[in-house]
C-alpha cells in the first residue's frame, strides 16, 4: 500500500526523518508531503505517533480524469465495498483543477455520486453523507488530466491535539500549534535526547543531566510538546475517533495492540529524569502556560520560574553534575509584545551565555532576525515557516559558533539611563537617544512642575532615527502610578525595517529606565491613518495581542481597574490597553482650557464627536447650565458619562446622545434648539458601518459640517473647531458664502510639550455673520459679494422665503 503524510511547507525533511524513525518503508520527500509504503498497521502507526504530519492518507486509486464523465467513470470502477466499512458515512473533499474540471465542489460532487451509485449497485444501499463528522473521508486530487483518490486515515487533522483550555475563546495567549512546536524541537534533536535518557533506576548519578529551558514560553506550546516527548506519550493516544475506523481493513485488535504498545512506552518513559523550566518576561504568559500544562496533566514535570537567568540555572541543579548537561534552550518570540521584546531577548541572551548552558543548542521561533543581533550569533540553519499563516523563521543556533563572536560579546553596547546605571542595547548609537531623553526629561519635568501638568509629551522624534513619541502619564491619588505610551512613527522605506525595529526595541528598553516607569506600565502604538470606523481606532487586546488574545469588552462606565489621571483640576479615566488612544488627547490640553474660559460666558454647551467627553467636563466645570454630548459610539459615551460623574457633574441637565453627528445636526436644524458654545473635534476619516454607506473625510466634508454647526449657534454664540489632519486647509471662501468666518487660533493652542510639532492639530473659532460681512472678512471682493447676493435673490424667487431658510 502507498501512503502520504501531508505537512506544511518546510516540514518535509523533519517529517521524513520521523517516519524513518518509526520504521516505515520507502520514505520519500515530496513538496508538502512525504510518501511511504506499508501495511494497514503502518498507516495506523503513523497516525498514532506522527507529531509533524497534518494528515495520513492511503492511496485508493489513480486514473485518467480529463473531464467530469471520466472522473465519474474512474471513481465508479473502484471496488468501494472493499474499502468502506459497512454502514460508514462518507464525505468527499477535492483539490486541484484542469481545463474541464474547474470547480472543486463540482468535482467532489461527481466523486460522491459515483461512490454512492457503485455502492447501491454492489450492496443495494447508498452510503449516507455526513460532511461534518464522516466515518470515512475521501480526498480527491486532480493534477492535469490525472485524478488520485485517497482515504484520509486521520479524521481530524493530527495537530488538533491541544487541551481545550489552550483553544477556547477565553484563552489570553496564543498557544503554538503542536506540529510547529514539534518541528522546533526536532531542530535540536529533542526526541533523540529524551530516548537516550535513563530512568531513575538506570544509573542516572553518573549520567549527564537532561535539561530543557523555554525562555519565552508564550502560551506554553513548546514546553507542552517537549514534556510530552520526554514522557514518550503518543500524540494520538487520547484520540477516540479516527478516519481509518471507516476503513473496511481496520482491525480493532490490531489497533488495540498498537495502543497497548504506546501505553507501555509511556509507562517506561515516566521514569525519565529531566529538568524542564518555563519562563517569560510576561507574567500572564507564565500563568497561561501553567493552565495549559495543568489541563494536560503535566504540571508536576515543569517548573515555571520568574525571568531571572541566575535563578533558572540554580533551579536546574546542574552545577555539581559529573558531566555537562544535555538538552536545549528554546523561545517562541512570534507573539511577544513590543514592550517586552527587549527584556525577553536579554533574558534569552543571559540564559544561553551562562557557563553551564552555553554549550546547549538554542532554537528560536521569530518573525525577524533581531534575535540574531541580540544573541550576537548567526543561525546555523533557518527554516521559513508560516504559523497562523504569518511569515516566521525557525532558527537553530549552534553553540559551537559562540566562540567566534567573543570579541563582539566583550564590546556589547550599553547606555547610561541615569545615576550611573547602564543597560544593554542592540544598537550602539542608542546612547545618543538615551542622552537626549535624559536631557529633555529633565527639562519637561521642571516645566510640568511649574505649570501643574502631570501628563505630558516627553519626547517627539527629537532624533530622526529614533522616530517615536513618548507620553508620560502620572496617576491620580486614587490610582497612583506612572505610565508611558510610546508611539512609533512609520520609518521611511529607505530605512532597513529590522534596523528600525532594533531602534524601537532600544527605545522601549531605555525610556522606562530613564523615566522611572515599570516596564509593565509601558504601552506601545503604531501611528497610521485609521480607516476603521473612527479616529479612536481600537488596538490589539490582550498583552500579546494578535490571534488568540480574546479579552472581554470592558465596562467603560464602571470598570474599577482603569487608572485615573488629573488635568486642570479635573479627573479623567484612561485606558492604555484596549484602544489606539488613551481617552484624552494631550495636545488639546490648552484647547480644553480655552473651552472652559469661553464656557464661563455660556449657558448651553454642545460637544460633537465628543469621544470621552473631556471637553464637556471642562464646560461643566465652568458652570454652564446644560451640556449635550454627542458621539456615535456607546463605549465612548459610557466613558464620557463616567468622566462627568467622577467630577460631580450628574443630573438631568447633562445629556448623552448616541447618533451620527452629521445626521443629528441636520435634524437639530429643524428644531429651536440652539447653543452658546459648541466644541467639535471630528475624526480625519471614518467609514464606520454605523454611518451606512456614507464615509467621512474632514478635508472633503468640513464645509457642510461647519456650516451646520454655525446654524446651531445662538445669535452671539461661537464654536471651537479642531482637527488633527496635518495638511488641513479650510475652504474659507465657501464658508464665507454661507456666512461663516473662521479665526485661526492654532498657534495659541499648541502646548509647550508639543512645540516640536506645530501641525499636531488645527484649531479655529467659528462665528456666524451676515453673508456680506462674512465675505468681506474673508477678503472677497465686491464682485464676488454681488454675485452671491444675486444667487440668493434668485434662490428666494424660485423656492420662496421658507425654502431659503438658513436653519
Amino acid at each position: 500500500m502507498e501512503f502520504f503524510a501531508s505537512c506544511p511547507t518546510g516540514f518535509e525533511d523533519a517529517l521524513a526523518d520521523e517516519l524513518n524513525a518509526l520504521g516505515l518503508a520507502q520514505v520519500r520527500k515530496l513538496k508538502g508531503r512525504v510518501s511511504f509504503t506499508g501495511q494497514v498497521i503502518d498507516g495506523e502507526r503513523a497516525c498514532l505517533w506522527s507529531r509533524l504530519a497534518s494528515r495520513i492518507l492511503v492511496v485508493i486509486d489513480r486514473f485518467d480524469a480529463r473531464d467530469a464523465d471520466a472522473l465519474y467513470a474512474g471513481t465508479r470502477e473502484v471496488a468501494w465495498e472493499e474499502i468502506l466499512a459497512e454502514g460508514a458515512t462518507i464525505a468527499v473533499t477535492a483539490r486541484g483543477t484542469n481545463d474541464n474540471l474547474r470547480n472543486t465542489r463540482f468535482s467532489a460532487l461527481r466523486v460522491k455520486d459515483a461512490i454512492c451509485d457503485h455502492m447501491l449497485e454492489a450492496t443495494g444501499a447508498r452510503p449516507n453523507v455526513d460532511t461534518e463528522n464522516p466515518d470515512a473521508r475521501i480526498a480527491l486530487s486532480i493534477r492535469n488530466d490525472r485524478a488520485s483518490l485517497h482515504l484520509d486515515l486521520s479524521g481530524d487533522a493530527l495537530f488538533r491535539r491541544l487541551p481545550r483550555e489552550a483553544t477556547h475563546g477565553d484563552a489570553t495567549h496564543h498557544v503554538l500549534r503542536p506540529d510547529y512546536a514539534a518541528l522546533a524541537l526536532a531542530q535540536g534533536g529533542w526526541s533523540a535526547l529524551c530516548a537516550e535518557t535513563p530512568g531513575e533506576d538506570e544509573g542516572t548519578e553518573s549520567a549527564a543531566p537532561l535539561v530543557f529551558v523555554d525562555a519565552c514560553c508564550a502560551g506554553g506550546g513548546l514546553v507542552l510538546e517537549a514534556t510530552q516527548q520526554l514522557l514518550d506519550r503518543a500524540p494520538g493516544l487520547l484520540r477516540e475517533h479516527w478516519g481509518f475506523m471507516g476503513w473496511r481493513l481496520y482491525d480493532e485488535q490490531t489497533w488495540d495492540a498498537l495502543l497497548d504498545e504506546a501505553d507501555g512506552r509511556a509507562e517506561r518513559a515516566s521514569e525519565r529524569r529531566c529538568r524542564v523550566i518555563a519562563t517569560d518576561v510576561d507574567a500572564a504568559a507564565v500563568s497561561a502556560t501553567q493552565r495549559v500544562l495543568a489541563a494536560a496533566g503535566l504540571s508536576q514535570y515543569v517548573a515555571t520560574m520568574p525571568p531571572n537567568a541566575q535563578k533558572i540555572v540554580a533551579k536546574l541543579g546542574i552545577r555539581r553534575a559529573p558531566l555537562p548537561a544535555r538538552g536545549m534552550v528554546v523561545a517562541d518570540t512570534t507573539d511577544i509584545a513590543p514592550t517586552d521584546a527587549s527584556r525577553a531577548l536579554k533574558l534569552l541572551d543571559n540564559v544561553t551565555r551562562d557557563e553551564l548552558l552555553e554549550h546547549l543548542p538554542c532554537v528560536v521561533l521569530a518573525r525577524d532576525t533581531i534575535v540574531c543581533r541580540s544573541l550576537g550569533l548567526s543561525p546555523a540553519r533557518t527554516l521559513a515557516i508560516k504559523p497562523n499563516n504569518e511569515d516566521a523563521s525557525l532558527m537553530y543556533f549552534d553553540p559551537a559558533t559562540r566562540g567566534q563572536t567573543e570579541e563582539a560579546d566583550a564590546d556589547q553596547a550599553t547606555v547610561e539611563v541615569g545615576d550611573g546605571a547602564r543597560i544593554p542595547v542592540l544598537i550602539p548609537e542608542s546612547d545618543q537617544f538615551a542622552a537626549r531623553l535624559r536631557k529633555v526629561a529633565k527639562q519637561r519635568r521642571r516645566w510640568a512642575a511649574r505649570e501643574g501638568v502631570t501628563c505630558y509629551r516627553v519626547y517627539d522624534a527629537d532624533l530622526p532615527d529614533y522616530a517615536a513619541a513618548i507620553d508620560l502619564y502620572e496617576g491620580a491619588p486614587d490610582t497612583p502610578g506612572r505610565w508611558l505610551v510610546v508611539a512609533e512613527y512609520a520609518a521611511p522605506k529607505s530605512v532597513d525595517p529590522e534596523l528600525a525595529q532594533a531602534r524601537m526595541m532600544d527605545i522601549l528598553a531605555i525610556a522606562p529606565a530613564v523615566l522611572d516607569v515599570p516596564a509593565s506600565h509601558v504601552a506601545t502604538r503604531a501611528r497610521t491613518r485609521s480607516r476603521g470606523g473612527s479616529q479612536y481606532a481600537q488596538g490589539p487586546r490582550g498583552k500579546k495581542g494578535g490571534k488568540g488574545a480574546n479579552v472581554p469588552k470592558r465596562d467603560m462606565l464602571n470598570d474599577p481597574t482603569l487608572p485615573n489621571i488629573q488635568e486642570g483640576g479635573l479627573t479623567f479615566t484612561v485606558n492604555f490597553d484596549d484602544y489606539l488612544d488613551t481617552g484624552i488627547f494631550l495636545d488639546h490640553r490648552v484647547t480644553r482650557g480655552l473651552v472652559r474660559e469661553h464656557a464661563k460666558k455660556a449657558r448651553w454647551f454642545l460637544n460633537l464627536f465628543a469621544y470621552t467627553g473631556t471637553a464637556t467636563c471642562y464646560a461643566a466645570d465652568a458652570g454652564v447650565e446644560e451640556t449635550v454630548t454627542v458621539d456615535l459610539s456607546n463605549t465612548y459615551l459610557d466613558w464620557a458619562e463616567r468622566n462627568m460623574r467622577q467630577n460631580g457633574f450628574t443630573g438631568s441637565n447633562h445629556y448623552f446622545v448616541r447618533d451620527d453627528v452629521l445626521a443629528w445636526i441636520r435634524d437639530q436644524r429643524q428644531t429651536d434648539n440652539r447653543w452658546d458654545l459648541i466644541f467639535c473635534d471630528p475624526p480625519t476619516f471614518s467609514n464606520s458601518s454605523k454611518m451606512g454607506r456614507r464615509t467621512w473625510d474632514v478635508q472633503r466634508d468640513h464645509v457642510d459640517l461647519i456650516v451646520g454647526i454655525s446654524r446651531l449657534l445662538t445669535r452671539e454664540g461661537e464654536a471651537i473647531f479642531s482637527c488633527n489632519l496635518r495638511t488641513f486647509k479650510p475652504d474659507t471662501e465657501a464658508l464665507a458664502r454661507a456666512g461663516v468666518v473662521l479665526t485661526d487660533i492654532t498657534e495659541q493652542t499648541i502646548p509647550e510639550d508639543f512645540s516640536r510639532n506645530k501641525r499636531i492639530h488645527h484649531c479655529y473659532i467659528v462665528k456666524r455673520y451676515r453673508i456680506e460681512d462674512a465675505m468681506r472678512l474673508a477678503g472677497m471682493d465686491d464682485a464676488a459679494i454681488s454675485a452671491r447676493q444675486a444667487e440668493l435673490r434668485e434662490h428666494e424667487r424660485d423656492h420662496g422665503r421658507a425654502g431659503s431658510s438658513e436653519k
